[in-house]
């Protein structure tokens, strides 16, 4: 199937006007106005603002946690692992895709790793938060293009022939709205990679601390995708291997008075010895789920879904 057989455009979010984007121009230029209304888009850092109310405040996520993240994500299992298996899956379901789109993308160290897999004609990274765009302006090649805005409300149509959202829609409390968001950023025959926390019977503290709206159930993250234009080719568990430690671990949490946040540090800080323990064995999971094993149940879900 042909992708980006769409013409791309910017989406004037003041009065809905659209505006091609033409080969080899920034997605959303600096200094960029809207040819209907005259709407600007604001400038911090060399990096278009298209929410600027809503940046580094606490809406979601706690913006002063990139710092710590940034320290963990290179070595941590659970990071390691996830974005080999994100760049797996967009290898194998979407070769051809060439214009990229992460909303929440963060430090950038999923796009980094996307950045390094195959040339790409454009890359994209949002994320709420103005602290995270400038720690990933610092890991990633000057090529990429940075924007923030609301995922809720994305400023293109037809741009992208793969999008992506990791562990981000969960934060939302509208995750609707951020998925029509992506369709229609995405263009036909296109697709999207999204992953979130799974099972609410596995909520704790650290999902209070990760400011979640909800962990999902099994096939409801499906459901909404096919609901607002997209159809899955693809549905399985993440982290599968270790959901008895992790259930454990929550378990432990509730009836033990005091070790909720003492699991929490474990969880972020294993130790070097356990942490490259873990990596052996969720890389392995990964390994099997790329060679076409699907996990029905673990402490994550990723879908992978085209655009129709």
């Amino acid at each position: 199937m042909t992708l980006g057989t769409t013409t791309p455009e910017r989406l004037c979010l003041a009065c809905g006007a659209r505006d091609s984007i033409l080969s080899g121009e920034a997605l959303w230029p600096l200094g960029w106005h809207c040819r209907a209304c005259g709407h600007g888009v604001e400038e911090r850092a060399g990096i278009p603002m298209f929410a600027p109310e809503l940046a580094d405040r606490v809406s979601g996520f706690d913006p002063a946690s990139f710092a710590t993240l940034i320290e963990i994500e290179a070595t941590h299992f659970w990071f390691v692992a996830r974005t080999e298996l994100i760049v797996g899956l967009a290898n194998r379901f979407f070769p051809n895709a060439t214009r990229y789109l992460e909303i929440g993308c963060g430090n950038g160290v999923v796009l980094s790793a996307l950045a390094a897999s195959r040339t790409w004609e454009r890359l994209v990274g949002s994320d709420l938060h103005l602290a995270g765009l400038k720690h990933a302006r610092t890991r990633l090649p000057h090529e990429v293009e940075l924007v923030q805005m609301d995922a809720r409300a994305i400023p293109a149509v037809n741009a992208f022939d793969l999008t992506g959202a990791f562990d981000v829609v969960e934060h939302v409390t509208d995750d609707e709205a951020v998925l029509q968001g992506l369709r229609r950023a995405t263009a036909t025959g296109g697709g999207t990679i999204i992953a979130v926390p799974q099972h609410p019977l596995l909520w704790s503290r650290a999902d209070e601390i990760g400011h979640h709206q909800r962990r999902y159930r099994l096939g409801e993250l499906e459901v909404k995708l096919k609901r607002n234009g997209f159809n899955v080719l693809f549905s399985s568990s993440f982290t599968a291997v270790l959901l008895p430690l992790l259930a454990a671990n929550r378990l432990k949490a509730r009836v033990i008075p005091g070790r909720a946040d003492c699991d929490i540090e474990h969880e972020i800080a294993p130790g070097p010895w356990l942490n490259g323990a873990l990596t052996t064995i969720l890389r392995a999971e990964v390994r099997l789920t790329l060679a076409g094993l699907r996990w029905p149940i673990g402490g994550s879900r990723v879908v992978v879904a085209r655009a129709i």
